[in-house]
């Protein structure tokens, strides 16, 4: 399986020109825990870094920086790790351990930004594979039974 098949593609952006007030109020109204900040480029949209309600707690809010008077890209990781939707889903989920991210923007061959993978997508998608294997043992076992009575 890969990536662009589990991948969200409705991904919340900003630019790293917007406000941390901005970013906090696009992740509550769309009910998300990160903004993809972008860079637009004829029409296309490349994504430079993430900044997630995490950064914002504790980078920003516990050491007491006024909010105010950063920006989105003062404030966004800079070391953005992304995935190409069509790499394989289990070196992705590798490769997110090893960084120890949750959520890392897919884009295409041309670097454009296409979705955004979580963890929570993930774990959809594999719930949802264990569930048809269990099935699977479960009707084999029911018909076997079945043959024998």
């Amino acid at each position: 399986m890969n990536v662009g098949e589990v991948c969200n593609r409705e991904v919340i952006i900003i630019d790293r020109d917007g406000s941390i007030r901005d970013a906090a109020g696009l992740m509550r109204k769309y009910h998300v825990g990160n903004v993809v900040v972008v860079e637009e480029k004829n029409g296309d949209r490349f994504p430079v870094g993430i900044l997630t309600d995490r950064d914002i707690v504790l980078e920003l809010i516990a050491l007491d920086v006024d909010i105010n008077a950063v920006t989105v890209g003062d404030a966004m990781s800079f070391e953005l790790i992304t995935a190409r939707e069509e790499d394989n889903v289990m070196e992705t989920i590798k490769r997110m351990r090893h960084k120890g991210v949750r959520r890392i923007p897919v884009v295409n061959d041309r670097g454009v930004l296409e979705g955004i993978l979580a963890v929570d997508d993930l774990i959809d998608s594999l719930s949802e594979q264990l569930t048809d294997l269990a099935r699977l043992v479960m009707g084999g076992q029911q018909r076997e039974t079945e043959k024998r009575l």
